[in-house]
């Protein structure tokens, strides 16, 4: 198989394997919804990389791709940043994998690498930082970690490592990390939610079923699994809430307050509503 061909395939693979991980931390379907920004941006930035390919020319320009995806979309973590970061510089790498034949791996490999760092790097300061010139640092700062691992490729290439390995490493570090980081939220996660829990929001056995990584993907005792689904993703969502207002300016806290509080309403409905199908199931069940 050639090179470009493997490119093609490793593409698609990748966007495939990137839409599951981020299924896995969200439990939402709305990858696809966001992907137009991050496609074209990529898409035209590849464009613009392929008269200047080196690394450099990479990491500066995902980096700024990184920027206006981000001040395109919604609001979102620093792994969400990953992922639609690794999407801009997957879409960059299908320009270069066309126009660039022999080096198609290499810039794949470089392109992606570099949109993830881009990606996390600009999501991390927009969304924790509040002074304009720190802000502007962090920028700085992931340009130049975004370099670095553009050359990082190369560098492996060069010093003996299979390129075809380096290519299939690329395309799989990005997704482990997404779920990595799903398992590494999760006590900070669950320490919300067993707020929540002392708030009367939700129960205290609901509370690991809603915040494990795993036991999250099913019933955990729900009448519906997919209602329960449901209901982790409002919880998650109040826990990202809670994280997101601190440092916050008051009237921000304030809209993220009155967020919460019709979370928690939808919350308790919820439970409700599944408490009511589970009984009137045993009261049929007691009938026959």
């Amino acid at each position: 198989m050639s090179d470009p061909v493997l490119s093609f395939i490793l593409v698609l693979a990748f966007l495939i394997v990137l839409a599951a991980a981020a299924w896995f931390k969200t439990l939402e379907g709305t990858l696809w919804r966001e992907a137009r920004v991050p496609l074209i941006a990529g898409a035209i930035a590849g464009g613009i990389i392929h008269f200047a390919g080196n690394a450099v020319a990479i990491g500066v320009i995902l980096t700024v791709a990184a920027l206006y995806v981000r001040l395109t979309g919604r609001e979102s973590e620093p792994t969400d940043g990953m992922i639609l970061g690794a999407m801009t510089g997957c879409a960059a790498a299908i320009p270069l994998v066309i126009l660039d034949g022999d080096a198609a791996l290499l810039r794949f490999s470089s392109c992606v690498l570099a949109g993830a760092v881009a990606g996390y790097g600009i999501t991390f300061g927009l969304t924790h930082v509040r002074d304009r010139s720190r802000q502007l640092a962090i920028d700085a700062v992931t340009a130049a970690l975004a370099v670095g691992v553009a050359a990082l490729p190369p560098f492996l290439v060069r010093n003996g490592a299979s390129l075809r390995t380096v290519a299939l490493g690329s395309a799989a570090l990005v997704p482990l990390l997404v779920v990595a980081a799903v398992f590494k939220q999760w006590p900070s996660i669950r320490a919300e939610l067993v707020h929540e829990a002392a708030l009367g929001v939700l129960d205290d056995e609901e509370v690991h079923a809603t915040a494990h990584p795993i036991r999250r993907l099913g019933r955990a005792g729900w009448y519906d699994a997919g209602a329960h689904r449901e209901f982790v993703r409002i919880a998650n969502k109040i826990a990202l809430r809670k994280r997101q207002q601190r440092g916050r300016s008051e009237e921000l806290a304030r809209l993220y307050q009155l967020e919460m509080i019709k979370l928690r309403m939808d919350l308790q409905q919820m439970v409700s509503v599944d408490r009511a199908m589970r009984v009137h199931d045993e009261q049929q069940e007691a009938a026959r």
